[in-house]
């Protein structure tokens, strides 16, 4: 019984470990599962190859840093170490370890296969076509091959953990130096590294081109084409060029030495995204960067942008993890590449096929030119080696390549009776452009990859001048596959006329029309057999419909129903359509009716698929219920002159004309007519019109023509009946063609003239009609004609109408038919003389617009005529508009001014901006109460200075002047508007000489005003004083109006009774009413002073009769009640 009884997890490597009672350690690795998208990926356990010690597992523990497992079994604790299987591909000798101490050996030039197993532990292998060398970290052995084994041709110590092979010569480190030895341990040579340059750690060996890296990130490349190794380079520090750079993962060299690729952790300990090139004659260092997809300079041919970004686009968020060069072809590269998450963190272990293998060019003059990117199948485990025109691939363990099952079988299998058996571990593919070209001749071989080169560069003189010689047509349609890749449509066509494939040439010709390249390039692939590209072309470029039709001829139908239904729904009934075809042709018809009726054309498909099985056919019928098929079906019965079932169809299709057609036929007309009539289908009652008609039925004829609105047919029957009165009614609802058929029969009859009138003048003939009616005078119907006519109608036509309105004093019809006719004087003339309204719609339409229709000069004498109507009528703001289309501006204020409308008179006087519509407006405004709004006196004032009226503004200010005197006694405000009033008053131009008069007065009142003003300011300081100037000032002559008399008087009675002098006070009122004995004395006098007066003297004033009355004190007292009441 097997028991499990510990388990740990490794999280930096993603292990789980298991121990077990019977000494063995499981191990899982946790690996993601591609799905259709990279974000769709499903975490799997994947079993690894056990590890056994001796007795029961008790505990286990990781040390992630070290690589290392510590295993307890109860006897004693063991260290266990992880070890990477080694494999190693040189000179088509494949060498894959298998197990701690077991190789698999293929040598692919003599189609052998061969297993070693070894005494102890394997750390590494490396071999030529004639030797295998394998060493343990302690002791190196050196195997030679032969056809059916491996024997040991030598033996000795060493503890280098790298080893190298060139011919008969072996390449060891040890700190600071490379030995070179024979197969027997002999050391022939010492490559010595300075302790700058640091210990190797590195050896890899390419034709006659040894690379090796040391622990200090240096390198350095030796020629081994001769007896000693010499430096093909001087040690290059890599940390002076890279940054962050930590340790050099690996490093190779390409066949002529010339370019060294180099993969490197970082300083955290985590690869690096890039794969670095360093050119060894230039002694520079480039990069490909497999994250951002993109190479460290510009290297991508402008013609072939597009194709570039989308392989940029697929080649992005990626890792290196290994690398490799042609061994012969010295400008290929090849690097296998894995996913990541982000730019820091580490590749991420994927079991599927998102595994890229990816081809470049390296060259000094073009740089790194992309040629290719490849996905692993799934059942591969990584890339080995590239040797053109070959990839190799490690297998997966316990897994077997499909590709390969024909080598597994192989007749020239050998193997070594005492060997034991080991599973063949390399598969090979061939490069896309190598596919049937495998077994090439390398004349040949040379010619492809210099195409594939100089197309890729986008050189088409050279490519095509490196295969001129080539006639065989496998390699031209081999070059016709790589244009596929390289999506050249232009070489694709002559490899195609090389090739002798017209239709593939025809149907390239074809695409052509369509507007994407990718949609052409995939009928290219189509006509070579490349499904799967031509699937991704057209996926990439959205042509779903044409994906749907490549499914549907490829067969793949569930692809393409899955396709129409959610990206080219616009075909899915076509697609339903084709599919239920297929069916059919498959014999599946109960599938195809389904698909039938999906697509909506199962009323006519699936009868005239079940026409030659009738029963099936009838359940299909009365199932469906639909009555497109119970039609079908009926004419089937029909046809068979089963008319009693026909009938029944017929009926439950509805088809009215059907059961007419059968029933005239069957000779019940009685039930014809019924339908006909219950129904009103038009179908039915024509056909049954026409029946009736061909027995002389002419009544019921041109009943069912009629409900048939066949009016033409019945007009046509009542014409050649005479049948006058219902050719009337059939006219109306008829055509304007039939109505002036109608008309014209009525006409040459000479019967029914009103008839006549009538249908010419509803089919749109109104001359006619006019003219028909005055020679018959039909006066109601030509009233009626004239009210429809319209501005477009004959001149002369509505002239002769408006005549006949005047006549029967229809004045405003005759006006708009004269408007219309354009005689718009007459039809002013009509409107005064007959005093008609001139509304704002029929002013518009005489309103001439367009001077082709009259003169400038005629246009605007029209347009005052017509605001002089409207004046009269007193419709001003119409007046104004007509005033103003005409360009009179003044006679437009002047209407304007008569409407009182004061918004529209100031927002006119501003638009005009004349002087003389100013100085109107200002007059208006004048008359308004501008004293109590402001913003009207402010008008006033900037409208009579933009109307430059000096004279008129300083009117206005004097009589401001009086305004402030009279009503409210303000001098102070009097003597500035007097003041303004004097200024506009110089500015005036006068020659009559009348201005000098009016300023020499002007110029009086206000020395009088401001004397006045002087005696009130004055009093606050010295009263005595303000009294004797106010009474001096009472001297001056012509006083009044500048001061009021009664003002000054005010002054002197208002201070004495202040001073309680009431006797004097009392006199200057009887002065006062003595030279104005008619005024009111409380205009002038203050009711405190007048009350003060009244009680110290005694008197009661009568302000009725401006008498002072003695009386006794209560009469007083009442008379002054009387007078507060």
């Amino acid at each position: 019984m097997l028991f499990v009884n510990c388990v740990t997890y490794c999280s930096g490597k993603e292990i789980l470990a298991a121990g077990t009672s019977c000494g063995r350690i499981a191990m899982w690795k946790m690996v993601f599962q591609s799905g259709s998208t990279k974000s769709d990926t499903k975490i799997q356990w994947k079993l690894q190859a056990p590890t056994e010690i001796q007795g029961n597992v008790t505990q286990l523990e990781w040390n992630p840093n070290l690589n290392l497992l510590a295993a307890n079994n109860s006897y004693t604790a063991l260290t266990l170490s992880e070890h990477v299987l080694s494999a190693h591909f040189n000179q088509q000798v494949a060498a894959v370890q298998v197990s701690p101490t077991q190789l698999s050996v293929s040598r692919f030039s003599r189609e052998m296969h061969l297993a070693l197993q070894s005494d102890s532990h394997i750390k590494g292998v490396c071999g030529t076509k004639e030797s295998l060398i394998v060493w343990s970290g302690k002791q190196i052995t050196v195997y030679d091959i032969s056809e059916t084994a491996l024997r040991t041709s030598g033996s000795f110590t060493c503890d280098s953990h790298v080893v190298a092979v060139h011919g008969e010569n072996l390449y060891t480190v040890e700190p600071s130096r490379v030995q070179i030895r024979t197969p027997q341990g002999t050391v022939k040579q010492l490559l010595t590294f300075s302790k700058t340059e640091g210990n190797p750690v590195l050896l890899s060996v390419c034709q006659s081109y040894l690379i090796v890296g040391t622990d200090t990130a240096h390198i350095r490349v030796f020629d081994l084409s001769r007896r000693d190794a010499r430096a093909h380079s001087s040690a290059k520090n890599l940390a002076e060029f890279i940054p962050n750079l930590g340790d050099l993962s690996s490093v190779k060299c390409n066949a002529n030495g010339s370019q060294v690729s180099i993969l490197i952790t970082r300083e955290n300990g985590k690869p690096d995204h890039k794969v670095y090139f360093y050119d060894v004659e230039m002694d520079t260092i480039t990069h490909f960067d497999f994250f951002s997809g993109r190479p460290s300079s510009g290297i991508t041919p402008s013609e072939d942008g597009d194709r570039h970004q989308l392989e940029g686009t697929e080649l992005s968020g990626r890792c290196p993890i290994s690398h490799f060069w042609d061994e012969s072809e010295p400008r290929l590269f090849v690097c296998e590449t894995v996913p990541v998450s982000s730019e820091s963190s580490s590749p991420v272990p994927v079991d599927g096929a998102d595994v890229s293998v990816v081809t470049l060019f390296c060259t000094q003059e073009h740089g790194l030119l992309l040629h290719d990117c490849y996905l692993k199948p799934a059942v591969l485990q990584s890339l080995l080696a590239m040797d053109v025109p070959y990839y190799y691939f490690i297998c997966k363990p316990g897994e077997r390549d499909p590709s390969c099952q024909s080598e597994a079988i192989s007749p020239h299998l050998h193997l070594s009776p005492k060997s034991p058996i080991a599973p063949k571990m390399v598969s090979r593919r061939a490069l896309r452009d190598f596919v049937g070209l495998e077994n090439c001749e390398k004349t040949t071989r040379d010619a492809m990859l210099n195409f594939s080169f100089y197309l890729t560069i986008g050189d088409m003189d050279e490519a095509f001048k490196s295969i001129k010689l080539i006639k065989s047509a496998a390699v031209w349609e081999n070059m016709a596959r790589m244009c596929v890749k390289t999506r050249r449509l232009d070489v694709a066509r002559v490899c195609l006329g090389n090739m002798g494939n017209p239709r593939a040439a025809k149907a390239l010709k074809e695409a052509e029309v369509e507007p994407e390249a990718e949609a052409q390039v995939a009928m290219l692939a189509i006509q070579l057999g490349m499904l799967e590209d031509a699937e991704k072309l057209y996926k990439s470029c959205q042509r779903y419909d044409l994906l749907n039709n490549f499914y549907q001829a490829s067969g793949d139908w569930l692809k393409a129903l899955e396709l129409a239904e959610t990206h080219d729904r616009i075909h899915l009934r076509t697609t339903y359509y084709n599919y239920a075809k297929y069916l059919e042709s498959l014999g599946k018809k109960a599938q195809a009716i389904t698909f039938f009726e999906k697509s909506e054309s199962h009323r006519v498909e699936v009868p005239r698929m079940l026409q030659d099985d009738t029963s099936s056919l009838e359940i299909y019928v009365n199932k469906m219920r639909d009555k497109n098929v119970y039609k079908w079906w009926a004419q089937y019965l029909e046809s068979q002159s089963d008319m009693d079932a026909a009938l029944r169809y017929y009926e439950l299709a509805q088809d009215y004309l059907s059961l007419v057609r059968v029933f005239c036929y069957m000779g019940n007309i009685q039930k014809a007519s019924e339908i006909a009539n219950d129904t009103g289908d038009r179908a039915a009652s024509y056909h049954l019109a026409r029946h009736y008609e061909g027995h002389d039925d002419i009544k019921q004829a041109v009943h069912f023509y009629t409900r048939a609105q066949a009016y033409n047919n019945a007009i046509r029957l009542c014409k050649e009946n005479s049948l006058d009165d219902q050719l009337m009614n059939l006219a109306l609802l008829s055509n304007p063609e039939d109505m002036m058929e109608a008309a014209r029969y009525y006409e040459e009859k000479g019967t029914h003239m009103d008839r006549a009138v009538a249908l010419y003048h509803k089919a749109g003939y109104v001359s006619k009609a006019l003219e028909l009616a005055f020679a018959t005078e039909q006066f109601s119907a030509l009233q009626l004609i004239a009210e429809g006519l319209k501005e477009g109608s004959d001149p002369a036509l509505l002239a002769r109408c408006s005549d006949f309105f005047i006549t029967h004093a229809h004045y405003e019809k005759a006006v708009e038919l004269l408007v219309a006719a354009k005689k718009y004087q007459e039809a002013l003339e009509l409107c005064v003389s007959q005093n008609l309204d001139v509304s704002e719609e029929l002013a518009e339409k005489m309103t001439v617009t367009e001077s082709k229709d009259m003169s400038e000069e005629a246009r605007k004498e029209l347009l005052e005529r017509i605001a002089d109507c409207c004046m009269r009528q007193g419709n001003y703001h119409l007046a104004t508009k007509k005033y103003t289309q005409a360009g009179n501006k003044l006679k437009a204020m002047r209407a304007l001014l008569k409407s009182g409308d004061t918004e529209k008179i100031v927002f006119f006087a501003n638009v005009c901006r004349q002087k003389d519509l100013f100085i109107l407006a200002a007059n208006y405004l004048q008359s308004l109460d501008w004293r109590t709004d402001p913003e009207i006196l402010k008008t006033i004032i900037g409208f009579y200075t933009k109307g430059r009226a000096p004279e008129l503004l300083a009117g206005f200010y004097e009589a401001c002047a009086q305004v402030e005197i009279d009503d409210y006694q303000n001098y102070e405000k009097a003597l500035d508007a007097l003041t303004e009033a004097y200024k506009c008053l110089s500015k005036a131009k006068d020659t009559s000489g009348k201005q000098e008069v009016k300023l020499s007065n002007m110029q009086h009142k206000i020395t009088l005003i401001k004397k006045f003003v002087h005696v009130r300011r004055l009093y606050v300081e010295n009263a005595a004083e303000a009294v004797r100037v106010c009474e001096a000032l009472l001297e001056e002559p012509d006083l009044d109006p500048a001061v009021r008399v009664g003002d000054a008087f005010g002054f002197l009675v208002d201070h004495y009774c202040q001073q309680g002098q009431y006797q004097v006070g009392y006199r200057r009122l009887e002065e006062l009413q003595k030279l104005l004995p008619s005024q009111n004395l409380r205009y002038y006098i203050n009711p405190t002073s007048l009350e003060a007066l009244q009680r110290e003297m005694g008197v009661i004033l009568d302000h009725s009769e401006q008498k002072v009355i003695m009386k006794d004190d209560d009469e007083v007292m009442e008379e002054l009640n009387e007078s507060h009441s």
